[in-house]
């Protein structure tokens, strides 16, 4: 069993940096982090393999957030920069029970959930 307990958000203002930590219990494989806007579906932002050897982005966030994780310390991070407004939302971090990372955007193949961090971005 796995269980995934996110950190980090917040309020800041467009341009800011914020960095998200999913702290984890268990053995985690393949990780991402997803967020969900109000009043609208929960989309992926960022995947990273088991060994942390391949990254994924969504294009809204590719070159301003950077996924990574230390096996060592069960915890993954989500590095965010240049935020804007958009980036606003609650912010899950995700687990497989699998090491594959195909479909890594799909939510449905991620097994494991954490509570989610709200991150406000202002303008």
């Amino acid at each position: 069993q796995v269980q995934l307990v996110e950190s980090g958000g917040g309020l800041v203002q467009a341009g800011d940096s914020m960095r998200l930590t999913c702290a984890a219990s268990g053995r985690p494989f393949s990780m991402a982090w997803f967020r969900q806007a109000p009043g609208q579906d929960r989309e992926f932002v960022a995947a990273i393999t088991w060994r942390g050897g391949s990254t994924y982005y969504a294009n809204s966030v590719e070159g301003r957030f950077t996924v990574d994780r230390d096996n060592t310390r069960n915890t993954m991070w989500l590095q965010m920069n240049t935020l804007i407004p958009s980036d606003t939302g609650v912010y899950y971090c995700a687990a497989r029970s699998t090491t594959s990372s195909r479909d890594y955007d799909r939510d449905e193949l991620y097994a494991y959930w954490g509570q989610g961090t709200e991150v406000t971005v202002s303008s």
